[in-house]
């Protein structure tokens, strides 16, 4: 709102801002100040989030199938949970005042949140509130998630190829970009039909959202990580759409090989909004934590992650970009299908691979600092990839 009301004051016969004030219209001053706003949102907030959760007695009662697991983490029973509903209000808030709402790119990311939120919300909900009722307890069924994320990322997708592939005066797509498909160390693309890029996403999407879910174990690991993905999908929608130098601008994008998506700037506003949020969130969520994300936060800031790769067109650096959450996701799937193939033996001690650290003597603030420290090197290495095309 605040970028809309200097908008409206900008004064159209001498075409000057209110007193001059020119940096509004900087996508990045208004990326930082995002970011700033919503961490102090988030720190706002956050104690009359948590009293809350407590009165209403949203507490975590985590139970592994894995006794010495269950006595490590003892000490967390009762904790509050739907702590991400902090995440959610703080990147809201800032994202309204801050970014040109009329940006398509930053409406979908908008109701991804609030959809996938709304989702998460709702299974933390049943869970924890509701223990009288057995089929309660165990929150929404599996199918029943899949069939909304699958819903919204369906929805999304087809308005998003919409925007890449509508024609311009010329005949050709005004984001030609945005309809191929790019590959990290290669400068050429492929293009997709637009059930190929609609089918990318609705997988794409719903494997993010669960990927950082799976990661929320510990106390500030999924937070710390998802803060560093943040930062880097907020320089690549900068890169993917600013211009560079005055007497002859050049595109990022070009400069680097890049797609060039148009207006992909003002999506940097909103991770930036992300990014303060959750390094708003990790200050109560930090070992030992007085509150957890739940799914009401791990669900929508893993969708937002994707949909941001998805605009950008970065779906392949993101696995990149997210290693941590790649590792996380992949320890589970062959721990399973390690534990089927053998008749019950187990790869790892416990999955996600989190727990695994930590039963074989790590504490749990080690396990999450260099799991960080990981977060931060694959963040380093994408980063890298950028010049080598």
């Amino acid at each position: 709102m605040i970028y809309h009301l200097l908008r409206h004051l900008h004064n159209p016969v001498t075409n000057r801002p209110l007193f001059g004030f020119y940096a509004y219209e900087n996508v990045l001053f208004r990326t930082v100040a995002a970011t700033l706003t919503s961490l102090l949102i988030a720190l706002i907030i956050g104690p009359r989030i948590i009293r809350w959760l407590m009165r209403k007695k949203i507490g975590d009662r985590p139970e592994f199938h894995h006794a010495t697991l269950n006595e490590l983490t003892k000490e967390k029973a009762n904790t509050p949970t739907m702590g991400g509903l902090i995440i959610i209000f703080a990147t809201l808030a800032a994202t309204f005042l801050w970014a040109d709402l009329w940006n398509p790119f930053v409406q979908k990311g908008i109701f991804l949140v609030i959809w996938f939120g709304g989702l998460g919300g709702v299974d933390d909900w049943l869970k924890l509130t509701a223990s009288a009722k057995p089929r309660s307890r165990n929150g929404l069924q599996a199918w029943e998630k899949l069939v909304f994320q699958f819903g919204a990322a369906a929805l999304v997708a087809s308005f998003l190829y919409l925007d890449f592939a509508t024609l311009g005066p010329d005949g050709k797509p005004i984001v030609e970009d945005g309809i191929r498909f790019w590959l990290p160390f290669y400068g050429d693309s492929l293009w997709l039909a637009n059930w190929m890029f609609i089918l990318i996403a609705i997988f794409y999407l719903s494997a993010t959202s669960n990927a950082v879910n799976l990661a929320d174990g510990m106390d500030g690991l999924a937070a710390g990580c998802v803060a560093i993905v943040s930062l880097v999908l907020a320089l690549l929608c900068y890169v993917a759409s600013e211009t560079m130098g005055r007497a002859t601008p050049v595109t990022w994008s070009s400069y680097l090989l890049l797609p060039h998506i148009p207006q992909a700037g003002e999506l940097g506003i909103f991770f930036g909004a992300i990014l303060g949020a959750v390094l708003g969130f990790l200050w109560y969520n930090c070992h030992p934590a007085q509150t957890f994300m739940g799914d009401v936060g791990s669900l929508p800031l893993g969708v937002a992650m994707g949909y941001g790769a998805l605009v950008t067109r970065n779906e392949i650096l993101l696995l990149i970009i997210g290693g941590v959450f790649v590792i996380e996701l992949l320890s589970v799937v062959l721990q399973v299908g390690y534990f089927k193939y053998t008749g019950g033996k187990r790869l790892f001690r416990c999955a996600p691979i989190h727990h695994h650290f930590h039963l074989i003597g790590w504490s749990e603030p080690q396990v999450v600092v260099r799991f960080w420290l990981l977060a931060a090197a694959f963040a380093a290495i994408a980063l890298a990839t950028l010049k080598i095309r």
